[in-house]
C-alpha cells in the first residue's frame, strides 16, 4: 500500500471496525494496528512529506560519512608528509 492508501485506510478504521476494514482491504487487523501506530493521526500529505525528509535525511547521512571518510584519508596523507 502506498501512503495515500494507508492513510484512507486508517480513516476508515476511525469510523468503522478494525476488523471490517481490514476485510474490506484485504489486510490483516495487525498491519492495520502497526500503521496506527506508526502514522498515528497524520494526513495523506503529512505522511507524504514524512517519507520526503526520511529520503532527504538519508541523503544527507551518506554525505556527512563521505566527508568524514575523506577527511580521515586527508589526515592519514598530512601526517606522512610531515
Amino acid at each position: 500500500y502506498n501512503e495515500e492508501q494507508i492513510v484512507r485506510i486508517l480513516r476508515e478504521a476511525d469510523r468503522d471496525t478494525v476488523v471490517d476494514v481490514a476485510k474490506r482491504h484485504g489486510g490483516s487487523e495487525a498491519s492495520i494496528y502497526a500503521w496506527r501506530k506508526r502514522f498515528g493521526k497524520l494526513e495523506a500529505a503529512d505522511v507524504k512529506r514524512l517519507r520526503q525528509l526520511e529520503h532527504e535525511n538519508l541523503k544527507l547521512k551518506k554525505l556527512v560519512a563521505e566527508r568524514d571518510l575523506e577527511i580521515g584519508a586527508m589526515r592519514e596523507v598530512a601526517a606522512k608528509k610531515w
